[in-house]
């Protein structure tokens, strides 16, 4: 194999197909499933990458001699097995809610994964075999081979404008179909090269052709699913109804966005149950269902005659604008409009109404149906619309606002059938919610409106945490005079069971006018108080309900030793409802259910001190969200997760959660195995005369751990400052892998100075990752208040120095290893990085939802300190070899 244009274009978009066809399942799984699947197929990318590395150390001899037919035959089959591994595993579909209760889904859930497996294997064994060829320029092709792939995930970014998700397959395809015939024209045989390659292409193009065919022809003539969606993703509903219609569908980066209408959509988010008794005439057809991968639905009102508007009144949406009288409005997030349409209807003179995703934009500037049935909400004169995330407009921008409204921006919620997803939420973090508050006028008001469908409650306990802390942040003056009680009259709660929350925040504090005001519409529309200034509340039930609620789940487990929650009557059954004394009228209440009772404990705790203690007792994770933990999701604390094996079932809402513990568990028995099979079969011939092999395993282990775990804990980061995860991945996987591939390229200059550059260079990676976890955030935030394309400018460039050096590791050992005659060596530690890989891929989410994002980078740089001292190993001479003068042996593609 010679150096040559045609053989480095060749690699570079090989390895772009594999990194757009991780990107392509990751996006099948969001649409037809759930987007938790993301971090199971990074860690199904590079175990095909360690399977592959373990078979050709096991049998580098056969790949040495035909190397040739091995990298043709698998750039041949790439395209026929990613299409055959896609439309089976479409027939094959699976209810990911069923994983803890069904055996059979966990089969189907099996089988996914080792189909899609197939297409990862032939990408890596093409790439493998070619780097075991290509050690006289390694440097060069490893560039390309970097390089090649970050471009790839760019390209794919822009064909999501152009491809419907079922169809995306067909990017990683051409990708690869163009690598294979710049692959053929460059290892043809010298003496028939013209000939040989021409046939080659002929014949790749035709299997080329004929697999895209297949694609498109098979499943309409078959009865196939390109793209099975869940029975249980809101979309399929929609789909259900007896006059279900499609109104609008659009797909980009920002989503396979869609609009159905039917009479059988009823979406009144929390919606009083008194308005069926009240109101004259209840709207018709007042909604249509917006669902973004097939998520939802986001209702879309129906602009509503003069005589329908009192419907408006029975929505939680309306707190604010009880006692705020012609505000100026900042609504956070547009959605579907109805936080929107409330403020118009309600008296406001302005509303500046946020929305991060441009397709909802032109969704409903552009489609005459929407404009129609909306009454053009976006162009009422009394609209000012902002194009990007409202946290971020907020933060960078002087203007203030009489009301702040934040309700309902997650479609039908954090408690989706689909569980809750391991998804970034910075809109309501602790930070966030400091913004808003900063954004009020004096006597201003924050309204924050939550689904509220847990049963114990679980979400809004963390908004009522997160809201409460960033509530005694914004007012430091009162925290200085000592005053521990200074949000006690800045803050008012309601709730109605398994629907929503509605929490407010007043700068300056409700008057007892205001209170009463808000009081009486809470019991006209027959809402539960959780707090208000006042509330009374009985702090001796509160042992009996927390310890009613772990034993609800827990009956016979051990409670933790912080607990000291007294044995509750009917252990095991759920928490019973009390009768408690309420200033609102003579006498008790009627039955108040414990979770209205928890809110107000929660509530009690946050304002008079104590919470931390009810948080450890409380038998889910209840800490705020903050930018460093932006998660409304983990609810189990990983200390009870060992009483929990034996009944999963119980918190089946948390499956998303579970499953990474799973994938965590699998991937690293896996990689495990794919570590130690080349052990078994090649120890006395390839491993007994190689030395410091610990310590190698464990350089190649961290880099492999370290690089990983960077590269995906950065995506998630920088989504604070981009604001949609799919941006950030494109972005972060092409800067990594680009810059990575100029440092691989630069090291081998530096090659000769290796024992001393080196480990100077891992004290810098891991220095500048430590300091970027302490410090992105806060950088992240102000670059998200700056035009879009700046953003991703700095974006970009603000991952290079980190990953310039990131470079550096991987090149220099393997070629050292390559030098001092450790071939079976090189293709171990090759291994051993991907297998670490998938160890680090799952884990990420994990250590981010306990920890926090700051802590992911923080261990990627421990990572790359630990590797200081276990380098020189890999330098020691294997027994009874000499160093060869080589440039030495590459390494494979890193995918993220």
């Amino acid at each position: 194999m010679v150096p040559s244009l045609a053989l480095y274009l060749g690699v570079g978009l090989v390895a772009g197909a594999v990194i757009a066809l991780q990107i392509c399942i990751m996006r099948i799984f969001s649409v037809g499933s759930w987007a938790h699947f993301g971090s199971l197929v990074v860690s199904l990318a590079m175990l095909a990458f360690g399977l592959v590395s373990a078979v050709m150390c096991i049998g580098k001899g056969f790949f040495a001699r035909h190397w040739r037919a091995v990298a043709g035959t698998s750039v041949v089959l790439f395209a026929p097995l990613l299409v055959a591994a896609n439309l089976v595993a479409q027939q094959v579909p699976f209810n990911a809610i069923f994983l803890l209760s069904d055996p059979n889904q966990k089969w189907r859930l099996a089988a996914n994964f080792a189909l899609y497996l197939v297409p990862f294997l032939a990408g890596a064994l093409f790439l493998g075999t070619v780097f075991l060829k290509a050690d006289r320029f390694f440097a060069r092709v490893y560039f390309a081979d970097l390089v090649g792939a970050g471009l790839g995930g760019l390209l794919f970014l822009g064909t999501l404008f152009l491809l419907p998700p079922e169809n995306l397959v067909v990017t990683p395809i051409v990708l690869a179909l163009a690598g294979g015939l710049c692959w053929f024209s460059a290892a043809a045989p010298p003496d028939a090269a013209r000939a040989s390659a021409l046939r080659a292409d002929l014949g790749l193009l035709a299997v080329g052709v004929l697999a895209v065919a297949a694609h498109f022809v098979l499943p309409p003539a078959l009865g196939l699913n390109t793209l099975a969606v869940s029975d249980y993703k809101g979309v399929s509903y929609a789909r259900k109804f007896p006059d279900s219609h499609l109104v609008y569908r659009d797909y980009s980066p920002f989503g396979d966005i869609a609009v159905y209408g039917s009479s059988y959509l009823h979406f009144a988010p929390g919606l009083s149950d008194n308005a069926a008794f009240n109101l004259p005439q209840v709207p018709e057809n007042a909604y249509l269902g917006l669902y973004i991968d097939g998520e939802g639905p986001s209702g879309i009102m129906r602009s509503l005659k003069p005589e329908e508007t009192a419907y408006f009144r029975f929505l939680p949406m309306v707190y604010p604008y009880l006692i705020a009288k012609s505000p100026d409005t900042f609504v956070i997030q547009f959605g579907g409009g109805i936080s929107t349409d409330v403020a118009l209807r309600d008296g406001s003179k302005s509303v500046t109404v946020a929305e991060s995703n441009p397709a909802i934009l032109k969704a409903f500037r552009t489609d005459p149906v929407l404009k129609s049935f909306t009454g053009d909400v976006l162009n009422d004169p009394r609209v000012r619309v902002v194009d990007y995330d409202g946290r971020l407009f907020l933060a960078g921008h002087p203007e203030s606002y009489d009301v702040v409204d934040l309700s309902l921006a997650d479609s039908a919620g954090l408690s989706a059938p689909g569980g809750f997803a391991i998804v970034e939420k910075y809109g309501y973090t602790r930070q966030a919610m400091e913004t808003y508050m900063r954004a009020l006028k004096p006597g201003g008001i924050l309204s924050v409106t939550l689904w509220n469908k847990e049963e114990p409650p679980k979400s809004v306990l963390k908004l009522y945490g997160t809201i409460a802390e960033a509530a005694r942040a914004v007012e430091p003056d009162a925290a200085a005079r000592g005053e521990p009680r200074a949000i006690e009259t800045s803050l008012f709660a309601v709730s109605s069971y398994l629907s929503t929350a509605t929490v407010l925040y007043k700068k300056g504090g409700f008057t007892p006018s205001e209170i009463a005001t808000l009081r009486d519409h809470t019991h006209a529309m027959s809402f539960d108080d959780i707090y208000y200034p006042g509330i009374p509340f009985d702090a001796a039930a509160t042992d009996k309900l927390l310890g009613d609620y772990r034993n609800a789940i827990f009956s016979d487990a051990p409670a933790p030793a912080a607990g000291k929650a007294g044995a509750a009557d009917g252990a095991g059954a759920a928490p019973a409802a009390e009768e408690v004394e309420d200033d609102g009228g003579p006498g008790p209440t009627p039955k108040v259910l414990p979770s209205t009772l928890m809110g107000r404990l929660a509530f009690h705790a946050l304002v008079y001190g104590g919470w931390p203690e009810v948080a450890d007792r409380y038998v889910f994770d209840t800490r705020a969200l903050t930018n460093d933990r932006p998660y409304f999701a983990a609810y189990v604390k990983p200390r009870d997760l060992p009483n929990l094996l034996d009944r999963l079932e119980i918190v089946q809402d948390e499956w998303g959660y579970l499953l990474l513990w799973a994938t965590l568990g699998i991937a690293t028995v896996a990689a495990a195995s794919l570590v130690v099979i080349p052990l078994v079969f090649g120890w006395r011939t390839a491993f007994s005369t190689a030395p410091g092999k610990g310590r190698a395993i464990l350089y190649f282990a961290c880099l492999g751990l370290g690089y990983i775990v960077v590269e995906v804990g950065l995506i998630a980061d920088y989504t604070l400052a981009l604001n949609n995860a799919t941006v950030s991945a494109s972005i972060l996987i092409t800067s990594m892998l680009v810059f990575s591939g100029l440092g691989s390229l630069t090291a081998d200059r530096t090659l000769d100075r290796a024992r001393s550059v080196l480990p100077a260079i891992l004290c810098a990676i891991g220095a500048i990752l430590i300091g970027y976890g302490f410090f992105l955030d806060r950088a992240l935030v102000l670059i998200g208040t700056l035009p879009y394309g700046l953003r991703l400018l700095i974006c970009f460039l603000t991952v290079a120095p980190p990953a310039y050096l990131m470079g550096f590791p991987m090149p220099t050992a393997m070629t050292w290893l390559a030098r001092l005659g450790k071939e079976h060596m090189f293709l171990w530690a090759w291994g051993i990085n991907g297998c670490f890989s998938v160890v680090g891929a799952a884990a990420v989410p994990l250590i981010a939802t306990a920890f926090g994002l700051s802590t992911v980078l923080t261990l990627g740089g421990v990572a790359y300190l630990v590797a200081i001292p276990a380098f020189f190993a890999v330098l020691l001479p294997a027994a009874g070899k000499r160093r060869r003068g080589t440039e030495g042996l590459p390494l494979t593609v890193q995918t993220p």
